[in-house]
């Protein structure tokens, strides 16, 4: 019988006023802090994206790429706030085994007194806060590849839907302790190859399927041509911050300073450590080996299978990083630089694979680098990792092959693929979703941004007045 716990109740019990002794208080405020730091590190993450994805677009598109990219940003924290967060701890055991946690739900409705400004209440604002950078993460992913072609408002609704209901679900089912994918399937995925990479890439490639190509991407005979991107210095110095903002992602996949009582006694003896979101045991030191490791794999064996293409250099790294994630709390780090290598000569031959027989215009390369890379990472880790436990508590599934693979299914084709497809086809049936063809031509900063008209009003006057000087007066 699995003991059911509360992880914000059990730390924000060290958080009340009367709390027990001195280091029950050091554990609170570690604990707050210990977020709120990777919350501002994850922030790192959309500066990269933003950067990424100017980087990658051409000159016309740059700031309707920006607004999309910002406008985000709101739009996922609201809805994360009223509906999404509830959504992680009711539905651990939806639809298959228990139903709703209502009364878990219920302490994380809008309107709980643990969703506001509370002092005996440290801790749920910060957990909260990690958990919408992973929703910002997962809509971003789904805008960089839609670039020049999408309408903002058609981008706005695909990215509340990702971030704020379907990656959700997929974390309450595989991403918490509780979670039935756990139990059942010995699903484990400590660092989100599929909760969020691989959700998140098989829901743009269900977008893309109906989007379309841009402009001038195929030739009259199929072969894709190469869109290089516009600035490389740009592209480069983004993935930079998106490699430093996972630090923070890694970080907050965490749970700092959890005594062994709040495991149900399956940690024995006096142990003060931090563990993955499955409450098993784990360090930062650890995951500092294979995060780099895997880094380090991902772009070397990007360089030799891409001959040296910058795009796909700098994307390798991290795809490497997400392919070994799910298992990084495992792996030895030669492991895990093995694992991100490997993933990433899988999800490069099988994105041009994909690009010339299905005519799909990824414009960033994000339904390789996440979703492939998440469910390669997925499948890997389910033959290396085969009978390890999938989480400390007693009666749970091990970790196996086929435990991964339905995980990894529905991950990417159930909550990711089928979602992103169908409401695609309803905008553009209703003919929301793909801006017009002249629009795209001229480009989408001069439609619907007007970016430039007060810059080329004063061209205007300025030319005026210059040819004005220019008249001779009669005589």
């Amino acid at each position: 019988m699995v003991k059911k716990i509360n992880l914000k109740e059990s730390a924000n019990s060290r958080g009340s006023d009367t709390v027990d002794g001195n280091l029950n208080a050091l554990t609170t405020v570690f604990t707050e802090f210990y977020y709120w730091v990777t919350i501002v590190i994850m922030f790192l993450i959309h500066v990269g994206f933003c950067m990424y994805e100017v980087g990658a677009s051409r000159r016309r598109n740059h700031m309707h790429t920006l607004m999309k990219n910002v406008m985000i940003i709101p739009l996922v924290t609201v809805s994360f706030f009223l509906f999404g967060w509830w959504i992680y701890w009711a539905f651990p055991q939806f639809p298959l085994f228990g139903g709703l946690d209502l009364e878990a739900g219920a302490a994380n409705l809008p309107w709980s007194e643990n969703m506001a400004t509370n002092l005996d209440d440290r801790i749920t604002g910060v957990f909260w806060a990690a958990f919408l950078l992973f929703s910002w993460t997962a809509a971003s992913i789904v805008s960089g590849s839609v670039i020049e072609r999408i309408r903002s408002s058609a981008l706005w609704v695909h990215a509340v839907l990702i971030g704020s209901v379907f990656w959700i679900i997929d974390a309450a089912w595989g991403w918490h302790y509780a979670g039935w994918m756990v139990q059942y399937l010995g699903y484990h995925d400590a660092y989100a190859s599929g909760v969020i990479h691989a959700i998140a890439g098989g829901y743009v490639l269900g977008v893309l399927m109906v989007l379309g190509p841009r402009i001038g991407k195929f030739a009259a005979d199929g072969t894709p041509r190469n869109i290089p991107p516009h600035n490389p210095w740009m592209l480069c110095i983004g993935i930079f911050l998106i490699y430093t903002g996972f630090w923070g992602f890694y970080a907050a996949c965490n749970v700092p300073i959890i005594s062994p009582e709040v495991i149900g006694g399956e940690i024995v003896g006096t142990t003060w450590t931090a563990t993955n979101i499955y409450l098993a045991p784990t360090t930062l030191s650890a995951i500092t080996f294979n995060f780099l490791m895997s880094l380090s794999g991902g772009l070397m064996a990007a360089y030799v299978v891409s001959k040296g293409d910058p795009f796909w250099t700098f994307s390798g790294g991290l795809a490497g990083i997400i392919t070994a994630s799910a298992g990084n709390d495992l792996y030895h780090p030669i492991q895990a630089m093995l694992v991100g290598a490997a993933g990433v000569v899988i999800v490069y031959k099988l994105h041009h694979w994909v690009e010339k027989k299905f005519k799909l215009d990824d414009a960033v390369g994000a339904v390789a680098v996440h979703g492939y890379a998440g469910v390669v990472g997925l499948i890997m880790a389910g033959f290396i990792l085969w009978g390890s436990p999938s989480s400390p508590f007693e009666g749970y599934a091990v970790i196996t092959p086929w435990g991964q693979a339905i995980g990894a299914v529905i991950m990417f084709f159930v909550l990711g693929f089928l979602p992103g497809w169908c409401v695609a086809k309803m905008q553009s049936a209703a003919g929301v979703l793909r801006i017009p063809e002249e629009v795209e031509m001229q480009g989408l900063d001069y439609d619907e941004n007007h970016a430039y008209e007060d810059e080329k009003a004063a061209i205007i006057e300025a030319e005026k007045a210059h040819l004005a000087a220019k008249v001779i007066p009669a005589e």
